[in-house]
């Protein structure tokens, strides 16, 4: 079937979310409770998040029930399109077919309201009445407004200070949708305060963010705090990705040899992959996944496999996670979502068992990647999401010089209209690879 764009009616979409804890072949390393390095309860955890939520994070239900209410607000842009990158192909002359899902569609441009949606409401129906958070882009910030918006909820939103200034119009949609947001460090919280009075030039980190968005839920009555990437039910919620995929690919009579996604805290990776992961665990494919980064912060590629905190004050439960050490800011690159010391720990552990390889890139050869993309394919991909593209570009490249005619997937996590800033130094030469 020669199909460009693979669309799926909405009648169509998965109603179900896929939860991988009770496929993988050796259980998941629980969180731990710093003080006592005992596994974190559910109690420890409801002062923080929903209940809903924190039931998710610890299931071992292998398929989850999307409500309706979701599904309803899904159909806004799901099922999203799959495309055939025709052009790139002829482009690259490479034998390879390439694909990649445009999440880009969503009313914030990007996967985040797969998740910021389930999250508002089923805090929503707990009763909570204001949601805190952190973001690095942008793109789970004003994911997160945009579904406070629907659940008639309040939103603070920490940005890291590196994004809020080379983003101004991530600040813009926050504020649309009706939440309030800050540069991280901020001096609303104690953190925020101590880490400006330490280091004033701070280009700030996800880390220290994090922080300050859980000190903040934890001071205020009837506030909870919410994390748009690393934990279970985040992944959890991503792949309805992954599952439309599936259904796309058979449409076309296709099956993915490689499958690619940019990590940061490996959200839309785990989205996309994750039901293929399955069949790999099952025996009936070998399909090569591959999580990409940026060299400037190479969580997968250079970070160490171990318990640390989520977030730079030691706030948070110790997650068994590749990590570079919950203190490191990384440079100010302009793919300010992948910009975390750590990563989810199922991912990890999953790249730890091999099931997954990890590859990061400098800054400039991804906008180099993206060029090409843009201009044969149209769309203005996300800084982050040309991570994904630079390593598809080099899997064509490598089955041109090998002859082979394999399938190549993508997650296109987001489009760049925000980040224009950013494509201005590349043309000007002004980027860097730090």
């Amino acid at each position: 079937m020669e199909l460009t764009k693979i669309i799926l009616d909405e009648n169509e979409m998965p109603k179900s979310w896929y939860n991988i804890l009770p496929d993988l072949p050796t259980p998941l390393d629980p969180p731990l409770n710093p003080g006592t390095n005992e596994p974190i309860t559910f109690e420890e955890l409801e002062p923080i998040f929903s209940t809903e939520l924190i039931k998710q994070e610890m299931s071992n239900e292998r398929y989850i029930r999307i409500p309706e209410e979701i599904l309803e607000i899904y159909k806004l842009w799901r099922p999203a399109p799959l495309f055939r990158a025709r052009r790139l192909e002829k482009h690259l002359d490479t034998p390879a077919k390439i694909y990649y899902k445009y999440e880009g569609v969503s009313p914030p441009g990007s996967h985040k309201p797969n998740t910021s949606l389930p999250q508002a409401y089923y805090n929503m129906k707990d009763g909570t009445e204001r949601l805190t958070t952190e973001t690095g882009a942008g793109q789970w910030g004003s994911s997160l407004s945009f579904a406070c918006n629907y659940f008639d909820l309040e939103c603070k939103v920490y940005m890291v200070r590196s994004s809020f200034e080379q983003k101004p119009y991530r600040k813009s949609l926050i504020n649309l949708w009706g939440a309030s947001v800050v540069p991280s460090p901020s001096t609303e919280t104690n953190f925020g305060r101590k880490i400006l009075e330490q280091y004033p030039d701070t280009t700030g980190s996800l880390g220290i963010a994090i922080s300050e968005a859980v000190e903040d839920a934890a001071l205020n009555e009837n506030t909870k705090y919410t994390l748009g990437s690393v934990l279970n039910h985040v992944m959890l919620h991503q792949t309805i990705i992954g599952l439309e995929t599936q259904k796309q690919m058979e449409m076309v009579e296709d099956y993915p040899d490689v499958i690619i996604g940019c990590c940061g805290g490996g959200s839309n990776l785990a989205g996309i992959c994750f039901p293929y992961v399955k069949d790999k665990i099952d025996g009936k494919s070998d399909v090569k996944i591959l999580a990409t980064e940026p060299s400037a912060c190479p969580t997968l590629t250079k970070g160490e496999f171990r318990y640390d905190f989520g977030d730079t004050a030691e706030t948070t439960p110790l997650l068994k996670m590749y990590t570079l050490g919950h203190d490191f800011v990384p440079p100010a690159i302009h793919a300010g979502g992948l910009r975390y010391h750590g990563e989810s720990p199922i991912l990890s552990k999953l790249v730890h068992d091999g099931f997954i390889d990890a590859a990061s890139y400098h800054q400039i050869e991804i906008f180099d990647a993206s060029l090409k993309f843009a201009r044969t394919e149209g769309i203005a991909p996300a800084p982050e999401s040309s991570h994904a593209i630079k390593a598809a570009v080099d899997q064509a490249m490598e089955c041109k010089r090998t002859g082979e005619e394999k399938t190549i997937l993508f997650n296109l996590s987001g489009h760049g209209h925000f980040d224009m800033s950013s494509y201005d130094k590349y043309f000007t030469k002004m980027l860097s690879d730090d």
